[in-house]
């Protein structure tokens, strides 16, 4: 793996670049912890970016810049919004790329993430540090904006009839402004998929308990595999899920959370996302994913 620091990328001096010959990722220092390119070398970045906030640092505004970002679950404002518009800490480890925030002033939360790339993975380890003297509640959540006019993917739970089983095999949780009769969404036995589409003028979100691990994003040619994992004993937000999809007409959100539960003072809680990004295509029909994208998990 090459690592090339203080590399400039879209404004921000202070990036650094991790590549494998093949994919490349970018890390932010100036503001962050945030990852905010992943893609292949000399190509488009599966990211998104949001062009008004690229280069700029400092400042008490929330800013969404793009990319990939850490936050603690249940959404709640102001405390998911503490704004990361400072400059982050960062080390190598061996081959692996550590993040270090400094202590939130509003939360007393302190975020890490930690990276390795090599074959076209990356581990991205996610961390919370609680500088709290109490107790805090919280989900490790992990949030990842797309590029535009994508398509994600999450599969449904194995198929089963009324006579083989009676009873649910996971919740399916909705928001307020979920519509699902929205054109963006394709539902089929499979999967559950939903378009980010520019022209829209709406949002949509939907959240699961996806016990199958894994949900993906296809972009002119190019897929992109999240991986984590279902623990049955932990407790989940949102009325027990662990993954979510978002999307308005500027972005498109893969999300996943990790366990909720009470992270003690002076201690930390962790969460685990592997990343995979292949050239494949793949269409909308349940045969086509199977096909072209189940044969990469």
């Amino acid at each position: 793996m090459k690592i090339e620091e203080r590399f400039d990328y879209n404004g921000w001096n202070n990036c650094i670049k991790m590549s494998d010959g093949d994919v490349e990722l970018v890390a932010t220092t100036d503001v962050g912890p945030r990852i905010i390119r992943f893609g292949h070398i000399g190509e488009r970045n599966l990211f998104g970016e949001n062009k008004k906030d690229l280069g700029k640092v400092g400042g008490d505004q929330w800013r969404i810049y793009g990319g990939h970002r850490f936050w603690h679950g249940p959404e709640a404002s102001p405390r998911c919004y503490f704004p990361d518009n400072q400059p982050v800490a960062y080390e190598m480890q061996g081959s692996t790329l550590k993040l270090t925030q400094g202590i939130e002033t509003t939360t007393g939360m302190q975020k890490q993430i930690e990276v390795s790339l090599n074959q076209n993975h990356a581990r991205v380890l996610h961390r919370i540090i609680n500088h709290n003297l109490w107790d805090i509640g919280l989900a490790p959540w992990a949030l990842t904006v797309m590029n535009l006019g994508g398509r994600a993917i999450i599969p449904q739970e194995p198929y089963q009839s009324w006579e083989e089983r009676l009873t649910p095999v996971r919740p399916l949780v909705l928001w307020g402004y979920t519509d699902m009769s929205d054109p963006r969404w394709i539902w089929s036995k499979k999967y559950i998929q939903l378009r980010q589409d520019p022209g829209s003028s709406t949002r949509q979100k939907l959240g699961i308990l996806n016990k199958l691990g894994w949900m993906a994003y296809c972009l002119d040619g190019q897929v992109f595999i999240k991986r984590f994992d279902y623990d049955p004993c932990c407790e989940y937000t949102d009325y027990g899920v662990n993954t979510e999809i978002y999307t308005d007409p500027g972005i498109l959100e893969m999300e996943t959370l990790g366990r909720y539960g009470k992270v003690r003072a002076g201690a930390s809680v962790e969460h685990l996302e592997e990343w995979h990004l292949h050239k494949a295509e793949a269409g909308s029909d349940d045969d086509s994913i199977d096909k072209n994208i189940l044969t990469l998990l």
